[in-house]
């Protein structure tokens, strides 16, 4: 039992073509990473495998379409937990049958899954959501409580296949481990796409997704790290000998040309000595022409042969340099008092969220990591904070004149009807194209992504496109916010977000999972929420 990935090729409905020419065999039971830069076409393979979307070119041959743990941005926001598990008709055949209605295609729903609400109800315990009913809003659950709902799935459904799509964003420290634990376990065949290398470095084997391809790694993320560290030496090694060769050939050529220049004077010379009429005088030069011509061809064949490879070379060498996004720093001085919360409680209903009142004070300069489980209300206090909530209880009191931007989980600065180049533009009307198009080329926003429509982004290139458009925005905020930063990013793209927040001169507040990522950029208070 094997999913066959044969000769895929995916072009986007403007004719842009992703990725072409991808195969690739994942056999029952075993354990597969995906990955690839931001943009690479992760995510649009996953849904090609699960059938969401058809190849331009090529076929993917599976025995049943496999069970899948999607990234979500709010789309899913709509359904009802019961309905992101794909079990809603089943549960209403199946309460329409206990109360009498004995309809034909209430049977047929049901398909004589006669426990499947007990089964649903199990599956989300085991995942740490007890007490979260099957008809709850998935708009009221945290991102971490809605991975955990498709996590429930698996036990649902009991896949041979499972493909898992971040699966770890959002995830809180004991929900990881469990996850961790379930994949080591697992007799399902496991295709995950990640850049939590903790999770990588658990799985037996790497595929990386280019344009041109995948190429096969026979080991975990550290061993393809290795790999690819051993294939680009060896690529800047063939690219500074070209190049050393180039040069060789250019000033040959020159050498060449001046002998023959000279020789050509010389010759002249002598035949004017000599007294050759001009008839001899013409074919000698006529001569000479074309042998300086014959010499430069050769030279310049080799040059062209040389200049053509070393260019390709430098193509296939991976873009190492760090990009960085600088905001200015706020005005304020160190210490002064931003936000102050006293007694501060949020209630849904009629249970507040936290057991005990929230007191907190935040001062201009503190660099703050806001921690706490999936549910526990990290994302309602940003909202609070933000002014787009108020409390229930208490209060939560704001310095006059007090700035902040955003960036959360959804990527909600992001218009997905504009292009890359409108969206940025967006932020900053006095900035001219030019000066925005520089921009998104350091950004690495190619030339072809310009014109883009937003809703074709990945996840990471949301999040790059997002500090973007915080940085070139007129405004130095006094705040700077984060909602789970690292979720959906590529490795490069966590590093460019790291030197980021780690260089940014104020207030900055963190909701993160990564404890690695935390330290790095120095968060050293902490909020906790319980």
């Amino acid at each position: 039992m094997c999913i066959h990935v044969q000769s895929i090729t995916y072009m986007h409905p403007d004719k842009d073509v992703l990725f072409s020419n991808v195969s690739f065999t994942i056999s029952k039971g075993q354990k597969v990473a995906l990955i690839g830069n931001n943009g690479s076409g992760k995510s649009t393979l996953m849904r090609l495998i699960t059938k969401e979307l058809l190849p331009s070119e090529g076929q993917i041959i599976c025995p049943d379409i496999p069970y899948s743990i999607p990234q979500h941005f709010g789309q899913f926001n709509h359904l009802t937990v019961a309905g992101a598990l794909g079990i809603e008709r089943k549960l209403y055949a199946l309460h329409a049958i206990l109360q009498g209605d004995a309809s034909i295609e209430h049977f047929t729903a049901l398909a004589d899954d006669w426990e499947i609400e007990e089964k649903a109800v199990a599956a989300l315990n085991e995942w740490g959501l007890v007490g979260v009913p099957l008809s709850y809003p998935m708009h009221l659950l945290s991102g971490g409580e809605k991975t955990k709902v498709f996590l429930a799935g698996i036990t649902i459904y009991s896949p041979a296949f499972i493909l898992m799509d971040e699966p770890t964003n959002h995830l809180d420290d004991e929900s990881r481990i469990r996850l961790y634990r379930f994949i080591t376990t697992a007799a399902a065949g496991i295709l995950v796409v990640s850049h939590d290398r903790t999770l990588l470095n658990l799985l037996s084997s790497t595929y990386e997704l280019t344009a041109k391809g995948v190429t096969y790694y026979a080991g975990n993320y550290d061993f393809y790290k290795e790999q690819k560290k051993l294939a680009v030496e060896a690529l800047q090694t063939r690219l500074e000998e070209n190049e050393k060769q180039l040069q060789k050939a250019r000033k040959q050529a020159r050498e060449v040309m001046e002998r023959q220049q000279k020789h050509d004077v010389r010759g002249k010379k002598q035949n004017v000595k000599k007294g050759v009429g001009k008839m001899a005088m013409h074919t000698f030069r006529d001569q000479a022409e074309k042998s300086a011509v014959r010499l430069g061809d050769v030279h310049a064949d080799k040059i062209r042969v040389l200049a053509g490879e070393t260019v390709e070379l430098r193509k296939a060498l991976p873009d190492m340099k760090t990009m960085k996004v600088n905001f200015n720093s706020s005005s304020l001085h160190i210490g002064k008092i931003l936000i102050v919360a006293s007694s501060v409680n949020y209630s849904y209903g009629e249970n507040p969220l936290w057991s005990s009142p929230l007191e907190f004070t935040i001062k201009s300069g503190d660099r703050i990591h806001l921690k706490g489980s999936n549910g526990s209300g990290k994302t309602t206090l940003l909202r609070l904070i933000t002014g787009s909530l108020a409390p229930t209880q208490g209060s939560l009191i704001q310095a006059e004149g007090l700035t902040y931007v955003y960036l959360d989980q959804e990527y909600s600065t992001i218009r997905n009807d504009l292009s890359v180049l409108e969206q940025l533009a967006l932020f900053n009307s006095e900035l001219y194209d030019n000066e925005l198009r520089t921009i998104l080329n350091r950004f690495l926003f190619p030339v072809s992504t310009w014109n883009k429509k937003c809703s074709y982004l990945s996840g990471g290139e949301k999040m790059k496109l997002s500090l973007c458009c915080l940085m070139v925005s007129a405004q130095a905020p006094d705040v700077f916010i984060v909602d789970e930063p690292t979720n959906n990013i590529d490795i490069l793209s966590m590093e460019i977000l790291t030197e980021t927040l780690k260089d940014y001169q104020g207030t900055l507040l963190v909701v993160s999972h990564d404890n690695y990522f935390v330290q790095q950029i120095k968060a050293d208070k902490q909020i906790e929420l319980f």
